[in-house]
């Protein structure tokens, strides 16, 4: 019996997707204070990417076996997703709260670990719930709608040192500590994080197995660690050919995005402020400014998702010449930050960055949810995610550190033209999408 999947309003979806604002908030303080925090605790700009190796290894690990094990939960009350959001919640929380807290590098690396392997037990799953719930000709407006609520978390986390700062809580500390005004936006994005994911828990209902009873003979027959470690290895051999190729354009975009978490604050304070030394007031606060410049990219993200919705939710769209151009516009946004002379050029570049991040986060998990089963939606999202992390780790184990400096030169500015040249050619690779499924709605 196949589900007649009803329409949704605007804020049943933003409902469905709100738990995202608190992911975001967690990804958005990870990806732009990590780096922050490992200077000041004394690495060089050259060991930064090795120390987020664990970032991408754990979503490497983590989100597909999450994904097969939501695929095959299912209560009456909690649901089949719920369960993980309020898992990941949790442990998600604790990290981000003690992460600036951290004495030693080692302590950091560690808490980055423990934050993202706990953040991608629940992100995965929302990108499920999407597809889940939402009909086909809704797919689009369902991921630009989580794309809007990412952007709105992107920008006010990327801001709330900056904040701290102005309504005078400490922006510097003795050498080898974390300043007062990190430690705050830490905090207060541990809150909202939790509170944000149990909103979503609490307001949002999910449909049951198509076929209950096949559903749990299924179950059965999947049971014990072995048989879904071999399950999980069929499906990446099973994988569909849209999925293939969309691997293609991920790999390019996150490496690009990798190399702007890891290498945005020290190429930017050094490049644009002058400023080396982590423990002076002119570099934390032209730490802080980065911080602010890398939340434009969400505000745009924001609005640029809310300009798609509208568009989305009236009309057909190509989904791939949409995310070509998206990517391209991002990858020029990067390479002139190297072009700049004066600071506040930087909205403008990270501007062009905020419309490739929009299109990163919904149109491609848009094409793909048109190309797989519905009961393995789960599985597929989280295999799918390994296109994110796999570039990742190419780039911590070196790619970012050999690549920029054999094509441009030893200055780390040179990342940031690294990371253009990457977006364009992701942007490029849309063309190898042929199929019409994904490409239209």
């Amino acid at each position: 019996m196949n589900q007649e999947k009803k329409r949704l309003s605007f804020w049943q979806i933003w409902n469905m997707s709100f738990g995202f604002l608190g992911i975001q908030f967690g990804f958005a303080l990870q990806g732009g204070f990590m780096s922050r925090i490992f200077q000041t605790l004394g690495a060089d700009k050259d060991t930064i990417p090795f120390l987020w190796i664990a970032a991408p290894l754990t979503g490497l690990l983590v989100q597909p076996i999450v994904g097969y094990l939501s695929d095959r939960t299912w209560h009456p009350k909690f649901g089949r997703r719920k369960p993980f959001f309020f898992i990941g919640a949790v442990l998600s929380t604790i990290a981000l709260f003690f992460a600036p807290y951290s004495s030693a590098l080692w302590m950091a690396a560690g808490s980055l670990w423990i934050l993202d392997a706990s953040i991608n037990i629940s992100m995965e799953p929302f990108r499920a719930l999407v597809a889940d719930k939402l009909p086909d000709s809704q797919r689009s407006y369902g991921f630009v709608v989580q794309t809007l609520i990412i952007g709105i978390g992107t920008w006010v986390a990327s801001n709330l040192p900056w904040m701290m700062t102005q309504l005078g809580v400490p922006n510097t500390a003795a050498a080898g500590v974390v300043p007062d005004s990190v430690k705050y936006a830490f905090g207060i994005g541990a809150v909202v994080l939790f509170s944000s994911i149990l909103y979503t828990i609490l307001t949002t209902d999910e449909y049951p197995p198509e076929d209950l009873e096949s559903f749990q003979k299924e179950k059965e027959a999947s049971k014990g660690f072995l048989v879904g470690i071999k399950e999980i290895f069929r499906n990446i051999a099973d994988m569909p050919a849209v999925m293939k190729k969309l691997g293609v354009v991920q790999f390019f975009s996150w490496f690009a995005f990798f190399t702007m978490w890891s290498f945005a604050t020290p190429a930017i304070t050094e490049h644009v402020f002058g400023a080396t030394d982590t423990t002076s007031s002119i570099y934390n606060d032209a730490a802080d400014s980065v911080g602010s410049y890398l939340g434009t990219y969400g505000l745009v993200s924001m609005v640029y998702a809310l300009i798609l919705a509208f568009i989305a939710s009236k009309i057909r769209i190509n989904r791939r010449l949409l995310h070509l151009v998206s990517l391209i516009l991002g990858g020029f946004g990067f390479i002139s930050i190297y072009f700049i002379t004066e600071p506040w050029m930087l909205h403008l570049c990270f501007s062009l960055v905020g419309i490739a991040w929009a299109s990163i986060l919904s149109m491609p998990y848009a094409m793909l949810s048109s190309s797989v089963e519905p009961k393995k939606m789960g599985v597929y999202m989280g295999i799918f995610n390994m296109f994110i992390v796999i570039p990742q780790i190419v780039a911590a184990l070196g790619g970012v550190n050999f690549l920029y400096k054999l094509l441009f030169g030893e200055a780390v500015i040179n990342t940031m033209l690294l990371a253009g040249t990457f977006l364009i050619l992701a942007g490029l690779s849309n063309l190898l999408i042929t199929d019409k499924k994904a490409i239209h709605d």
